[in-house]
């Protein structure tokens, strides 16, 4: 008789834990150490590296608009001072310490690499690491917390992108870099240059061996135009930058150099040439107008090609899903990795994660505008509440956000957002001399208002096709399965039909009535793991499309 063997719990959890381990082993060795190699950024097989990423906002150096606050809390040291007044400095300080163990945890990073994203940038405050004042020193407990964040990382396949959010002094004299008197006072007093040297320096030390450290993002958004800091500073940025880099490369020549111009990273008149051979240049993209509009990043791919370096972005979002499909897939067309910002923030629909407010968190909320001070328990139980909302389990997830940043369904696929790699290949009209003049304005694809749906935040827009012409779209699947499909559309006149094909396989849809938009259901399409290719064309009249939904 052949005996079973006994498993016992002890031996159980050391399976769980061997296994758990060779995970974390496979993981972190996936992981290798970054580098550039032309226009591209590579690992050390050679293998092609486009960052996707989030960026962990709002953590190690809160913002106001994200707390709800108004003026007198709308950076780091003001939130500090509204949580201090209402529960006294020993909360206060018990309340931090919870906050930044609660709000990115190894369970957020784990979910991070789950979904698809490959990278994080943590925006950092100087001051969470090196003190201010005449005498200052390294505080242990925030090198502690960006320990952790690296930790998780290289166990779960992330790379991290350490981003100096909020240098000393404050590098744009706004409420972003916490500055104490709105002045970019990195500039104006240089012993706080040589405090971020050589806190450079010292993170520079702790991660030279780690790949699990992508690089090095030196200075967040530096010298607005519209304070006077760029006309006034930013011959001194390039110069600070290299500075920087030669006191890195003394002790760290393993990580990517990461740079982002004057005036919110997107004046680059302020750069020369490439001064290492790790750099990689930085811009941000933000589509905030109304109506909604792709901003153009052709003078970005102009300094790439001069300079022969990588170009990233490292903070997009902000809007919505249209926006968010059309910008990503713009970037990646043009060979351009990015990071999303942010990752989760306070009673939005618009990040991948929300939280719930706390109750009463408008008493709190109006205290930093100027009203009336809510009473020491109210704003106990407020921020009691609020370090438990912030936990990724008590948040809510929007997977049609992080579908169309990753460019995938279920989910819509807006017509307009149609692909970025030109005549013949993401569109075919019949008559290119003419260019949109709505949302990709440099394009020749006629993109028309839906007026009724015009609002303050966002606008809907339509493309109108004529008979033979076509636009093609790339659609991502985690899996391999039938989607119920349907297209909003309009006929203009009768007799009027169209077939969407994916991946080759059409079918036609004729349409009996003209100026009426309608949602018109097919017949159920298979899409494959991976990219699947998507075309709508127009066989018979002229018909204007919405969007498309694979549900």
């Amino acid at each position: 008789m052949t005996r079973k063997p006994r498993i016992t719990a002890a031996s159980l959890q050391a399976l769980i834990i061997g296994l758990l381990t060779l995970a974390a082993t496979e993981a972190d060795a996936a992981l290798q150490f970054l580098h550039t190699e032309g226009q591209n950024i590579v690992n050390e097989s050679g293998q092609k590296i486009l960052l996707r990423g989030v960026s962990l906002g709002n953590w190690l150096l809160p913002e106001g608009y994200m707390w709800k606050f108004g003026g007198r809390g709308d950076r780091p040291r003001r939130i500090e001072k509204i949580v201090s007044d209402l529960i006294g400095p020993e909360n206060a300080a018990r309340f931090w310490r919870e906050y930044r163990r609660n709000y990115i945890t190894e369970v957020d990073i784990r979910r991070i690499a789950e979904l698809g994203f490959n990278s994080v940038r943590p925006a950092l405050n100087a001051r969470l690491f090196l003190t201010e004042g005449e005498h200052p020193h390294y505080v242990r407990a925030g090198f502690a917390i960006l320990d952790n964040l690296v930790r998780w990382c290289g166990e779960y396949g992330v790379y991290v992108i350490i981003d100096m959010h909020a240098a000393p002094g404050g590098q744009t004299g706004a409420n972003i870099d916490d500055s104490r008197n709105d002045d970019p006072e990195l500039f104006s007093h240089p012993q706080n240059q040589d405090r971020l040297v050589q806190l450079w320096v010292k993170i520079a030390s702790r991660y030279e061996d780690d790949p699990a450290v992508a690089g090095y993002d030196l200075l967040n958004e530096p010298l607005p135009e519209r304070t006077g800091a760029a006309a006034k500073y930013k011959s001194q940025l390039e110069p600070l930058y290299r500075r920087i880099t030669q006191a890195i490369r003394q002790v760290d020549t393993n990580h990517l150099i990461i740079v982002e111009g004057a005036n919110w990273a997107n004046d680059w008149s302020v750069f020369t040439k490439p001064f290492d051979p790790n750099l990689v240049y930085q811009f941000h993209y933000y589509c905030w107008d109304h109506p909604d509009h792709l901003n153009d990043i052709s003078r970005y791919l102009r300094y790439r090609n001069k300079f022969n370096a990588p170009v990233w972005v490292g903070e997009t979002g902000e809007k919505d899903n249209p926006i968010y499909w059309a910008t990503t897939d713009y970037f990646e067309a043009n060979n351009i990795g990015w990071s999303f910002w942010p990752w989760k923030k306070m009673d939005a629909r618009n990040a991948p994660y929300s939280y719930r407010p706390p109750k009463n968190w408008d008493e709190i909320a109006a205290y930093s505008r100027g009203g009336g001070r809510p009473s020491p328990e109210l704003a106990q139980e407020a921020f009691n509440q609020l370090l438990q909302n912030i936990r990724l389990e008590n948040c809510q997830y929007f997977p049609d956000v992080v579908n169309s940043i990753l460019r995938r369904v279920p989910g819509k696929v807006e017509a307009e957002d149609y692909g970025h790699r030109g005549l013949n290949v993401s569109y075919y009209l019949e008559d290119c001399s003419q260019k949109s003049k709505y949302y990709r304005r440099s394009e020749p694809v006629p993109v028309e208002l839906i007026r009724s749906a015009r609002n303050r935040w966002s606008s809907q827009q339509a493309i109108r096709l004529g008979s033979g012409e076509w636009t093609a779209y790339t659609v991502g699947s985690r899996q391999s399965r039938q989607f119920q499909a349907s297209v909003r559309a309009e006929a203009a006149t009768l007799p009027a039909a169209f077939d969407l094909s994916v991946n080759g396989h059409a079918q036609e849809i004729r349409m009996d009535q003209a100026k009426e938009w309608r949602e018109l259901n097919l017949q159920p399409v298979t899409l494959s793991t991976g990219a699947n290719q998507v075309k709508l064309r127009v066989t018979s009249g002229t018909v204007s499309f919405d969007w498309m939904r694979f549900e």
